[in-house]
């Protein structure tokens, strides 16, 4: 992706998993990239150095992107770091947080799972806009969960991430004046802490084998798909969503 090359990105939730490797290949295609994290400095700053010394150029942000003081702060910090324009927005910070039925659900929690995933999505766009490059891209980060409804106990998720479908749709027509593409991919069961964390190993085992490749994905399967959305090579792409589940689900 050689247009990529003297770009800027910022990347929420960047030190771990699939935002790991969305900004190892950002990076490797020549894009300056602002890493977001909220929990894991050490992550951040050991992928920021690795990066800054294979010659790239990269900067570390703490921010709780559920949280617009903080999300205004991001910005400033990113600017400070590689000037006024962002040309790629890639909304990927979010997660499950816990496994809950309806009936365990509480309001607190229901707030929790849609700021941290819906709501961040809204807050960190609204504030790159102004400094979003015109022909620049957006790519957020959507999931199968969204289409299915997902696994037991993520109804608040699933419908967070459905939101944020919807919202790649109305912000591709918003923002199409300035021509900035927005676009987002779903994954479905990729080896993560995520699925470390919330999945019984049967159960990856069993969607594992239902794939047409036979296997989990990986977090750069992910990330290729994210830059190939951020690039020229997709210019005519926009308010769509690349579904990343080797099969299990067709839309």
């Amino acid at each position: 992706m050689k247009d990529l090359k003297g770009k800027v990105a910022l990347v929420t939730g960047g030190a771990r998993d699939i935002g790991e490797a969305i900004v190892r290949e950002l990076a490797r295609n020549g894009v300056s990239v602002a890493i977001n994290y909220n929990r894991s400095e050490a992550a951040a700053k050991a992928l920021a150095f690795e990066i800054t010394e294979s010659g790239g150029k990269a900067s570390t942000i703490k921010a709780d992107v559920s949280r617009r003081s903080e999300v205004e702060r991001l910005i400033k910090e990113t600017r400070k770091a590689f000037g006024d324009r962002i040309d790629i927005l890639v909304n990927n910070a979010g997660g499950l947080v816990a496994r809950k039925k309806l009936a365990e659900m509480d309001e607190g929690f229901w707030d929790e799972v849609i700021a941290l995933n819906l709501k961040s999505v809204f807050l960190v766009t609204r504030e790159v806009a102004p400094f979003l490059a015109d022909g620049g891209a957006i790519v957020n980060l959507s999931s199968l969960a969204a289409r299915d409804g997902g696994g037991g106990g993520s109804i608040a998720y699933a419908t967070a991430k459905g939101g944020v479908l919807t919202l790649t749709r109305g912000l591709s027509k918003e923002l199409a004046s300035r021509k900035i593409r927005v676009n987002c991919v779903s994954p479905g069961m990729i080896d993560t802490t995520f699925h470390d964390t919330f999945t019984a190993p049967e159960v990856r085992k069993a969607v594992a084998a239902r794939t047409s490749v036979g296997r989990e994905g990986t977090p750069e399967d992910v990330a290729n798909a994210v830059v190939f959305l951020a690039s020229s090579a997709a210019a005519y792409i926009t308010g769509e969503s690349i579904e990343i589940n080797g099969g299990v689900y067709f839309v």
